[in-house]
Protein backbone atom coordinates (compact mmCIF):
# COMPACT_ATOMS: atom_id res chain seq x y z
CA UNK A 1 0.00 0.00 0.00
CA UNK A 2 1.39 3.42 -1.00
CA UNK A 3 2.11 5.90 1.76
CA UNK A 4 -0.51 8.58 2.15
CA UNK A 5 0.57 12.18 2.48
CA UNK A 6 -0.91 15.42 3.70
CA UNK A 7 0.14 18.61 1.92
CA UNK A 8 0.36 21.86 3.89
CA UNK A 9 0.73 25.11 1.93
CA UNK A 10 1.83 28.55 3.13
CA UNK A 11 -0.69 30.96 1.55
CA UNK A 12 1.78 33.88 1.72
CA UNK A 13 4.84 32.26 0.15
CA UNK A 14 3.31 29.37 -1.75
CA UNK A 15 5.77 26.98 -0.10
CA UNK A 16 4.36 23.54 0.56
CA UNK A 17 5.40 20.55 2.62
CA UNK A 18 4.24 16.97 2.23
CA UNK A 19 3.71 15.24 5.55
CA UNK A 20 3.34 11.49 5.90
CA UNK A 21 0.00 10.19 7.17
CA UNK A 22 0.54 7.27 9.54
CA UNK A 23 -2.30 4.75 9.69
CA UNK A 24 -3.58 3.46 13.02
CA UNK A 25 -4.65 -0.13 13.67
CA UNK A 26 -7.84 1.39 15.07
CA UNK A 27 -8.93 5.01 15.22
CA UNK A 28 -8.09 8.01 13.05
CA UNK A 29 -4.84 8.27 11.06
CA UNK A 30 -2.12 10.63 12.29
CA UNK A 31 -0.30 13.32 10.36
CA UNK A 32 3.42 13.07 11.14
CA UNK A 33 4.58 16.68 11.68
CA UNK A 34 8.13 15.91 12.86
CA UNK A 35 9.59 17.61 9.77
CA UNK A 36 7.27 20.62 9.82
CA UNK A 37 9.52 23.03 11.71
CA UNK A 38 12.61 21.99 9.81
CA UNK A 39 10.97 22.47 6.41
CA UNK A 40 8.50 25.30 7.05
CA UNK A 41 9.81 27.05 10.17
CA UNK A 42 6.48 26.76 12.02
CA UNK A 43 5.16 24.88 15.04
CA UNK A 44 1.72 23.36 15.58
CA UNK A 45 -0.51 24.81 18.31
CA UNK A 46 -2.81 22.43 20.20
CA UNK A 47 -3.72 23.44 23.80
CA UNK A 48 -4.49 20.36 25.86
CA UNK A 49 -3.11 18.15 23.06
CA UNK A 50 -6.64 17.34 21.90
CA UNK A 51 -5.46 16.65 18.34
CA UNK A 52 -1.89 15.54 19.00
CA UNK A 53 -0.51 12.01 19.24
CA UNK A 54 2.52 12.24 21.53
CA UNK A 55 3.66 8.66 20.99
CA UNK A 56 2.86 5.31 19.45
CA UNK A 57 1.37 2.73 21.81
CA UNK A 58 -0.13 -0.73 21.64
CA UNK A 59 -1.54 -0.88 25.16
CA UNK A 60 -4.99 0.72 25.26
CA UNK A 61 -7.49 1.78 22.62
CA UNK A 62 -10.38 4.18 23.23
CA UNK A 63 -13.18 5.19 20.85
CA UNK A 64 -14.92 8.00 22.67
CA UNK A 65 -17.69 8.34 20.11
CA UNK A 66 -18.73 4.70 20.39
CA UNK A 67 -17.92 4.21 24.07
CA UNK A 68 -15.21 1.59 23.45
CA UNK A 69 -12.32 0.75 25.79
CA UNK A 70 -9.90 -2.10 25.05
CA UNK A 71 -6.76 -3.35 26.79
CA UNK A 72 -4.36 -4.98 24.30
CA UNK A 73 -7.36 -5.55 22.01
CA UNK A 74 -9.60 -7.14 24.64
CA UNK A 75 -12.93 -5.35 25.35
CA UNK A 76 -13.04 -4.01 28.89
CA UNK A 77 -16.44 -5.66 29.37
CA UNK A 78 -14.94 -9.13 28.89
CA UNK A 79 -11.96 -8.49 31.15
CA UNK A 80 -14.16 -7.03 33.89
CA UNK A 81 -16.64 -9.89 33.68
CA UNK A 82 -14.20 -12.81 33.63
CA UNK A 83 -10.76 -11.59 34.66
CA UNK A 84 -9.04 -10.64 37.88
CA UNK A 85 -6.77 -7.66 38.45
CA UNK A 86 -3.49 -9.59 38.51
CA UNK A 87 -4.40 -11.27 35.22
CA UNK A 88 -5.14 -7.86 33.69
CA UNK A 89 -1.89 -6.46 35.11
CA UNK A 90 0.04 -9.23 33.36
CA UNK A 91 -1.82 -8.49 30.12
CA UNK A 92 -0.96 -4.79 30.25
CA UNK A 93 2.70 -5.43 31.05
CA UNK A 94 3.41 -8.31 28.69
CA UNK A 95 0.84 -7.89 25.91
CA UNK A 96 -0.89 -11.27 26.22
CA UNK A 97 -3.16 -12.99 28.70
CA UNK A 98 -1.15 -15.40 30.86
CA UNK A 99 -1.60 -19.14 30.83
CA UNK A 100 -2.06 -20.93 34.15
CA UNK A 101 1.66 -21.33 34.90
CA UNK A 102 2.48 -17.75 33.88
CA UNK A 103 -0.32 -16.38 36.04
CA UNK A 104 0.72 -18.42 39.09
CA UNK A 105 4.34 -17.29 38.72
CA UNK A 106 3.41 -13.63 38.26
CA UNK A 107 0.91 -13.71 41.12
CA UNK A 108 3.58 -15.28 43.34
CA UNK A 109 6.09 -12.55 42.48
CA UNK A 110 3.61 -9.76 43.23
CA UNK A 111 2.36 -11.43 46.42
CA UNK A 112 5.81 -12.09 47.89
CA UNK A 113 7.15 -8.57 47.33
CA UNK A 114 4.39 -6.59 49.03
CA UNK A 115 6.38 -5.77 52.18
CA UNK A 116 8.21 -2.47 52.35
CA UNK A 117 11.60 -1.80 53.94
CA UNK A 118 11.24 -1.29 57.70
CA UNK A 119 13.12 2.00 57.40
CA UNK A 120 10.27 3.37 55.31
CA UNK A 121 8.00 3.34 58.36
CA UNK A 122 9.93 6.32 59.66
CA UNK A 123 9.03 8.30 56.56
CA UNK A 124 5.35 8.21 57.47
CA UNK A 125 6.06 9.72 60.87
CA UNK A 126 7.56 12.74 59.11
CA UNK A 127 4.12 13.75 57.83
CA UNK A 128 1.44 15.51 59.85
CA UNK A 129 -1.37 13.16 60.82
CA UNK A 130 -3.81 15.32 58.84
CA UNK A 131 -1.66 15.30 55.69
CA UNK A 132 -3.57 14.28 52.59
CA UNK A 133 -2.72 10.62 51.83
CA UNK A 134 -1.83 11.57 48.26
CA UNK A 135 0.89 13.88 49.58
CA UNK A 136 2.28 10.93 51.52
CA UNK A 137 2.08 8.71 48.44
CA UNK A 138 4.07 11.15 46.31
CA UNK A 139 6.84 11.37 48.89
CA UNK A 140 7.10 7.71 49.87
CA UNK A 141 6.88 6.28 46.35
CA UNK A 142 9.52 8.72 45.16
CA UNK A 143 11.78 7.61 48.00
CA UNK A 144 11.77 3.95 46.89
CA UNK A 145 14.65 4.68 44.52
CA UNK A 146 16.82 5.17 47.60
CA UNK A 147 16.27 1.55 48.62
CA UNK A 148 16.81 -0.38 45.39
CA UNK A 149 20.19 0.59 43.96
CA UNK A 150 20.67 -3.00 42.80
CA UNK A 151 18.16 -2.69 39.96
CA UNK A 152 17.98 0.94 38.85
CA UNK A 153 19.77 0.61 35.52
CA UNK A 154 16.97 1.72 33.18
CA UNK A 155 18.96 0.42 30.19
CA UNK A 156 18.75 -3.12 31.56
CA UNK A 157 15.43 -4.82 30.59
CA UNK A 158 15.61 -7.11 33.61
CA UNK A 159 16.09 -4.17 35.98
CA UNK A 160 13.10 -2.45 34.40
CA UNK A 161 10.97 -5.55 34.93
CA UNK A 162 12.04 -5.91 38.57
CA UNK A 163 11.16 -2.25 39.22
CA UNK A 164 7.76 -2.75 37.58
CA UNK A 165 7.03 -5.73 39.82
CA UNK A 166 8.14 -3.85 42.93
CA UNK A 167 5.91 -0.89 42.19
CA UNK A 168 2.81 -3.02 41.59
CA UNK A 169 3.56 -5.15 44.69
CA UNK A 170 4.27 -2.35 47.14
CA UNK A 171 1.74 0.26 46.10
CA UNK A 172 -1.16 -1.20 48.17
CA UNK A 173 1.12 -1.52 51.22
CA UNK A 174 2.20 2.12 50.95
CA UNK A 175 -1.39 3.24 50.36
CA UNK A 176 -2.72 1.35 53.37
CA UNK A 177 0.13 2.68 55.51
CA UNK A 178 -0.74 6.25 54.51
CA UNK A 179 -4.30 5.60 55.67
CA UNK A 180 -3.19 4.06 58.96
CA UNK A 181 -0.93 7.04 59.60
CA UNK A 182 -3.84 9.45 59.02
CA UNK A 183 -5.98 7.74 61.69
CA UNK A 184 -3.18 7.07 64.17
CA UNK A 185 -3.17 3.28 63.90
CA UNK A 186 -0.10 1.06 63.46
CA UNK A 187 0.83 -0.15 59.99
CA UNK A 188 -0.48 -3.64 59.22
CA UNK A 189 1.75 -6.12 57.40
CA UNK A 190 0.48 -7.77 54.22
CA UNK A 191 -0.66 -11.40 54.24
CA UNK A 192 0.58 -13.68 51.47
CA UNK A 193 -2.47 -15.91 51.79
CA UNK A 194 -4.79 -13.17 50.49
CA UNK A 195 -5.47 -11.99 46.97
CA UNK A 196 -4.24 -8.57 45.83
CA UNK A 197 -7.55 -6.81 46.50
CA UNK A 198 -8.37 -8.73 49.69
CA UNK A 199 -4.91 -7.91 51.02
CA UNK A 200 -5.49 -4.21 50.39
CA UNK A 201 -8.67 -4.26 52.47
CA UNK A 202 -6.95 -6.32 55.17
CA UNK A 203 -4.09 -3.82 55.50
CA UNK A 204 -6.56 -0.95 55.75
CA UNK A 205 -8.96 -2.38 58.30
CA UNK A 206 -7.11 -4.99 60.40
CA UNK A 207 -5.38 -3.99 63.64
CA UNK A 208 -2.83 -5.80 65.84
CA UNK A 209 -5.60 -6.54 68.33
CA UNK A 210 -8.27 -7.62 65.86
CA UNK A 211 -8.04 -9.41 62.53
CA UNK A 212 -10.17 -8.52 59.56
CA UNK A 213 -11.75 -10.86 57.03
CA UNK A 214 -12.58 -9.03 53.78
CA UNK A 215 -16.17 -9.37 52.62
CA UNK A 216 -16.34 -11.16 49.22
CA UNK A 217 -18.66 -8.45 47.91
CA UNK A 218 -16.09 -5.81 48.84
CA UNK A 219 -13.25 -7.78 47.23
CA UNK A 220 -15.29 -8.24 44.04
CA UNK A 221 -16.06 -4.52 43.89
CA UNK A 222 -12.44 -3.51 44.45
CA UNK A 223 -11.24 -6.01 41.83
CA UNK A 224 -13.64 -4.48 39.30
CA UNK A 225 -12.59 -0.90 40.05
CA UNK A 226 -8.92 -1.81 39.85
CA UNK A 227 -9.42 -3.44 36.44
CA UNK A 228 -11.39 -0.47 35.10
CA UNK A 229 -8.87 2.04 36.44
CA UNK A 230 -5.76 0.13 35.37
CA UNK A 231 -5.18 2.18 32.22
CA UNK A 232 -6.85 4.82 30.08
CA UNK A 233 -4.49 5.60 27.22
CA UNK A 234 -2.56 8.93 27.15
CA UNK A 235 -4.34 10.74 29.99
CA UNK A 236 -2.70 13.50 32.03
CA UNK A 237 -0.97 11.27 34.60
CA UNK A 238 0.18 8.68 32.06
CA UNK A 239 1.56 11.46 29.86
CA UNK A 240 3.31 12.84 32.95
CA UNK A 241 4.95 9.46 33.60
CA UNK A 242 6.07 9.28 29.96
CA UNK A 243 7.42 12.83 29.99
CA UNK A 244 9.34 12.23 33.22
CA UNK A 245 10.60 8.92 31.87
CA UNK A 246 11.79 10.56 28.65
CA UNK A 247 14.50 12.30 30.71
CA UNK A 248 15.67 8.82 31.82
CA UNK A 249 14.54 9.43 35.38
CA UNK A 250 14.27 6.29 37.50
CA UNK A 251 10.88 4.52 37.45
CA UNK A 252 10.02 5.36 41.06
CA UNK A 253 10.44 9.07 40.36
CA UNK A 254 8.32 8.72 37.21
CA UNK A 255 5.47 7.00 39.07
CA UNK A 256 5.66 9.59 41.86
CA UNK A 257 5.21 12.26 39.18
CA UNK A 258 2.20 10.36 37.87
CA UNK A 259 0.68 10.25 41.36
CA UNK A 260 1.10 14.02 41.67
CA UNK A 261 -0.67 14.54 38.35
CA UNK A 262 -3.46 12.12 39.25
CA UNK A 263 -4.12 14.08 42.45
CA UNK A 264 -5.80 16.93 40.55
CA UNK A 265 -9.60 17.21 40.93
CA UNK A 266 -10.01 17.30 37.14
CA UNK A 267 -8.31 13.90 36.90
CA UNK A 268 -8.08 11.24 39.61
CA UNK A 269 -9.60 13.49 42.26
CA UNK A 270 -12.93 13.59 40.43
CA UNK A 271 -14.47 10.74 42.45
CA UNK A 272 -13.56 12.55 45.66
CA UNK A 273 -15.16 15.68 44.18
CA UNK A 274 -18.38 13.68 43.59
CA UNK A 275 -18.74 12.96 47.29
CA UNK A 276 -17.90 16.58 48.14
CA UNK A 277 -20.66 17.64 45.75
CA UNK A 278 -23.15 15.24 47.36
CA UNK A 279 -22.20 16.65 50.75
CA UNK A 280 -22.82 20.18 49.47
CA UNK A 281 -26.26 19.26 48.09
CA UNK A 282 -26.98 17.69 51.45
CA UNK A 283 -30.48 16.32 51.01
CA UNK A 284 -32.81 14.96 48.34
CA UNK A 285 -35.07 17.97 48.88
CA UNK A 286 -32.28 20.23 47.55
CA UNK A 287 -31.75 18.35 44.28
CA UNK A 288 -34.07 20.46 42.12
CA UNK A 289 -32.30 23.64 43.23
CA UNK A 290 -28.86 22.26 42.38
CA UNK A 291 -30.04 20.79 39.08
CA UNK A 292 -31.29 24.25 38.14
CA UNK A 293 -27.93 25.72 39.11
CA UNK A 294 -26.12 23.15 36.99
CA UNK A 295 -28.23 24.16 33.97
CA UNK A 296 -27.53 27.87 34.54
CA UNK A 297 -24.54 28.90 32.39
CA UNK A 298 -23.87 31.84 34.68
CA UNK A 299 -23.63 29.69 37.81
CA UNK A 300 -20.21 28.22 38.66
CA UNK A 301 -21.74 25.11 40.25
CA UNK A 302 -21.12 21.92 38.27
CA UNK A 303 -22.45 18.43 38.79
CA UNK A 304 -19.37 16.25 39.27
CA UNK A 305 -19.34 12.71 37.91
CA UNK A 306 -21.44 13.36 34.82
CA UNK A 307 -20.14 13.30 31.25
CA UNK A 308 -16.56 12.66 30.19
CA UNK A 309 -13.94 14.53 28.17
CA UNK A 310 -13.19 11.49 26.00
CA UNK A 311 -16.46 9.57 25.91
CA UNK A 312 -19.12 11.38 23.90
CA UNK A 313 -21.51 8.53 24.55
CA UNK A 314 -21.74 6.42 27.70
CA UNK A 315 -18.56 5.65 29.61
CA UNK A 316 -18.31 1.83 29.25
CA UNK A 317 -16.73 1.64 32.68
CA UNK A 318 -19.73 3.37 34.23
CA UNK A 319 -22.07 0.75 32.83
CA UNK A 320 -20.02 -1.93 34.57
CA UNK A 321 -19.69 -0.08 37.89
CA UNK A 322 -23.38 0.83 38.06
CA UNK A 323 -24.41 -2.76 38.73
CA UNK A 324 -21.68 -3.29 41.32
CA UNK A 325 -22.46 0.00 43.05
CA UNK A 326 -26.04 -1.16 43.60
CA UNK A 327 -24.79 -4.55 44.85
CA UNK A 328 -22.50 -2.80 47.32
CA UNK A 329 -25.24 -0.57 48.58
CA UNK A 330 -27.52 -3.57 49.09
CA UNK A 331 -24.93 -5.74 50.81
CA UNK A 332 -22.58 -3.37 52.63
CA UNK A 333 -24.13 0.05 53.15
CA UNK A 334 -26.82 1.58 55.31
CA UNK A 335 -29.76 1.94 52.94
CA UNK A 336 -31.10 4.83 55.00
CA UNK A 337 -27.92 6.84 54.56
CA UNK A 338 -29.01 10.18 53.02
CA UNK A 339 -25.81 10.29 50.93
CA UNK A 340 -26.69 7.09 49.06
CA UNK A 341 -30.33 8.07 48.65
CA UNK A 342 -29.17 11.38 47.20
CA UNK A 343 -26.76 9.67 44.81
CA UNK A 344 -29.39 7.26 43.51
CA UNK A 345 -31.85 10.10 42.96
CA UNK A 346 -29.24 12.07 40.99
CA UNK A 347 -28.55 8.97 38.89
CA UNK A 348 -32.26 8.60 38.17
CA UNK A 349 -32.52 12.22 37.02
CA UNK A 350 -29.43 12.03 34.82
CA UNK A 351 -30.77 8.96 33.04
CA UNK A 352 -34.21 10.47 32.38
CA UNK A 353 -33.88 14.28 32.19
CA UNK A 354 -33.82 15.60 28.60
CA UNK A 355 -31.16 18.17 29.51
CA UNK A 356 -28.70 15.42 30.48
CA UNK A 357 -29.72 13.03 27.71
CA UNK A 358 -29.41 15.61 24.91
CA UNK A 359 -25.94 16.61 26.14
CA UNK A 360 -24.99 12.98 26.88
CA UNK A 361 -24.17 13.86 30.47
CA UNK A 362 -24.48 10.32 31.74
CA UNK A 363 -23.02 9.25 35.09
CA UNK A 364 -19.36 8.32 34.55
CA UNK A 365 -17.06 5.96 36.43
CA UNK A 366 -16.11 8.67 38.95
CA UNK A 367 -19.74 8.95 40.04
CA UNK A 368 -20.10 5.23 40.72
CA UNK A 369 -16.60 4.59 42.04
CA UNK A 370 -17.10 7.26 44.68
CA UNK A 371 -20.32 5.58 45.79
CA UNK A 372 -18.64 2.17 45.89
CA UNK A 373 -15.66 3.41 47.89
CA UNK A 374 -17.97 5.07 50.37
CA UNK A 375 -19.98 1.83 50.70
CA UNK A 376 -16.70 0.00 51.41
CA UNK A 377 -16.03 2.42 54.25
CA UNK A 378 -13.12 4.12 52.51
CA UNK A 379 -12.87 7.83 53.41
CA UNK A 380 -13.05 10.50 50.71
CA UNK A 381 -9.39 11.48 50.94
CA UNK A 382 -8.38 7.88 50.11
CA UNK A 383 -10.39 7.67 46.86
CA UNK A 384 -7.60 8.98 44.64
CA UNK A 385 -5.10 6.80 46.48
CA UNK A 386 -7.13 3.74 45.52
CA UNK A 387 -7.16 5.01 41.95
CA UNK A 388 -3.36 5.35 42.02
CA UNK A 389 -2.92 1.71 43.09
CA UNK A 390 -4.77 0.49 40.01
CA UNK A 391 -3.32 3.04 37.60
CA UNK A 392 0.24 2.13 38.64
CA UNK A 393 -0.09 -0.93 36.39
CA UNK A 394 -0.91 1.26 33.39
CA UNK A 395 1.82 3.76 34.22
CA UNK A 396 4.40 1.01 34.49
CA UNK A 397 3.22 -0.61 31.25
CA UNK A 398 3.57 2.70 29.40
CA UNK A 399 6.97 3.35 30.96
CA UNK A 400 8.20 -0.08 29.87
CA UNK A 401 6.81 0.43 26.37
CA UNK A 402 8.42 3.86 26.10
CA UNK A 403 11.81 2.57 27.22
CA UNK A 404 11.69 -0.05 24.44
CA UNK A 405 10.70 2.50 21.76
CA UNK A 406 13.63 3.32 19.43
CA UNK A 407 11.91 6.62 18.54
CA UNK A 408 11.77 7.70 22.18
CA UNK A 409 13.51 10.98 22.95
CA UNK A 410 13.34 13.52 25.75
CA UNK A 411 10.05 15.42 25.71
CA UNK A 412 10.38 19.06 24.70
CA UNK A 413 7.05 20.75 23.84
CA UNK A 414 7.20 24.03 21.94
CA UNK A 415 5.23 27.20 22.66
CA UNK A 416 3.48 30.12 21.00
CA UNK A 417 5.33 33.05 22.60
CA UNK A 418 3.13 36.04 23.45
CA UNK A 419 5.39 38.04 25.79
CA UNK A 420 7.44 41.20 25.29
CA UNK A 421 9.67 41.75 22.30
CA UNK A 422 13.37 42.31 23.00
CA UNK A 423 13.95 45.31 25.29
CA UNK A 424 16.86 46.88 27.12
CA UNK A 425 17.71 46.64 30.79
CA UNK A 426 17.12 49.88 32.77
CA UNK A 427 19.32 50.54 35.82
CA UNK A 428 17.49 50.61 39.16
CA UNK A 429 18.02 54.34 39.77
CA UNK A 430 16.38 55.16 36.40
CA UNK A 431 13.22 53.06 36.71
Amino acid sequence: MADKTFTLTNDETGDAVRLMVRESVQGPPTVDVTSLYRQMGVFTYDPGFMSTASCTSGITYIDGEEGVLEYRGYPIEQLAESGNFIEVAYLLLYGELPNKDELEKFDGIITHHTMINESLKGFFNGFQSNAHPMAVMVGVVGSLSAFYHDSLDINDPRHREISAHRLISKMPTIAAASYKHSIGEPIVYPRNSLSYCANMLHMMYATPCEDYEPDPVAVKALNLLFILHADHEQNASTSTVRLAGSSQANPFACIAAGIASLWGPAHGGANEAVLDMLTEIGDVSNIDKYIARAKDKNDKFRLMGFGHRVYKNRDPRATLTRKVSHECLSALADQNNPMFELAMRLEEIALSDDYFIERKLYPNIDFYSGIIYRALGIPNNMFTVMFSIARTVGWVAHWLEMMDDPQQRIGRPRQLYNGYQRRQYVPLDKR
